[in-house]
């Protein structure tokens, strides 16, 4: 894609704005950060002057142009993973993640990783969003596998960001948990911070040092030394599910790091699956209900606990 050149006119009477603010809502294709770093980077002239400061409050009349080079090449190379796709439009798709996979590169994972399989099924993908992670709206630990959304544009990324914020997604999780929780059906409220002992952990520490984390849920199985439950979080935490379900003293069944230490199935990995997706389609206003089963190693797992 070749370098664009873009004109904005301001008349007389117009009344003083921020600089990006302004850009950004003629420009609507890009993120407020994008534009940020296009003035931050030279790329944005006010009556032909160079502007570097996003805050700068401008009047008219005046003209704003904006060069707006290609996309860089992502620094991640496309890898021919299969993938299950569970939906996709011109806007984003809907991955059913297996687990072991991880959502995108990062130290010690540079490779194999759901970023490198989404760039070589749709080379478009490159540079929307967040560069370090283009597409990426939400994420999943490397052993949760289930539903996942990717989005396609900038504009998608940024309406689907919005709906992950004002907690208009609707996200279930099938969990099978070591022990019973105290009830039926419960809300969990506790801060996750960073482990104050292991900074590559988290854990459920004081609010003045962390963030506001809330999980609800609902038993749908029992058995004797295990429960299943739909789990719905209603912020999103990296690891909340796993910390909270260890804080009633229940764990997710399989979790060795927030868990017991030994696994009391024969699992490889935690048993959490992210079953069950809602959210309203970026441009149309549809909503869009997407269900994954469960894979066959926690079917397996299910299996076994019938059987005793």
């Amino acid at each position: 894609m070749a370098e664009r050149l873009v004109t904005i006119g301001l008349a007389e009477a117009t009344r003083p704005q921020r600089l990006d603010r302004l850009i950004a809502a003629e420009l609507p294709e890009l993120s407020r950060t994008h534009v940020q770093r296009l003035i931050a980077d030279g790329f944005v002239q006010v009556n032909l002057a160079v502007i570097t400061k996003p805050a700068l409050r401008l009047a008219g009349p005046a003209q704003v142009h904006v060069r707006i080079p290609p996309a860089a090449p992502s620094r991640y190379q496309p890898e021919h993973i299969p993938l299950t796709i569970v939906y996709e439009n011109a806007d984003l798709l809907v991955i059913d993640k297996p687990a072991g996979m991880v959502v995108h590169p990062a130290a010690g994972h540079t490779a194999g990783t759901l970023v490198n399989a989404v760039l070589a099924h749709d080379p478009g993908l490159e540079g929307v969003g967040d560069e370090q992670r283009p597409g990426i709206v939400h994420r999943l630990d490397k052993d949760t596998s289930g539903l996942i959304i990717v989005a396609k544009t900038d504009a998608a990324h940024r309406e689907l960001q919005r709906q992950f914020k004002e907690r208009l997604v609707v996200k279930t999780y099938v969990a099978l948990l070591d022990g019973h929780p105290p009830t039926d059906t419960g809300r969990i409220e506790a801060p996750i911070g960073r482990d104050p002992r292991n900074r590559k952990l988290m854990a459920i520490v004081p609010a003045q040092h962390g963030r506001a984390a809330v999980t609800e849920y609902r038993v749908t199985e029992l058995y004797h030394h295990h429960t299943l439950v739909d789990a719905h979080p209603l912020t999103g935490r990296t690891h909340q599910l796993r910390l909270h379900f260890a804080y009633l003293q229940c764990p997710i069944a399989g979790d060795t790091v927030y868990g017991r230490r030994a696994s009391t199935l024969p699992l490889s990995r935690h048993f959490l699956h992210a079953a069950r997706l809602s959210f309203t389609l970026p441009g149309s206003g549809e909503r869009l209900n997407l269900e994954a089963p469960l894979p066959p190693d926690l079917r397996r797992a299910l299996q076994s606990l019938a059987e005793r």
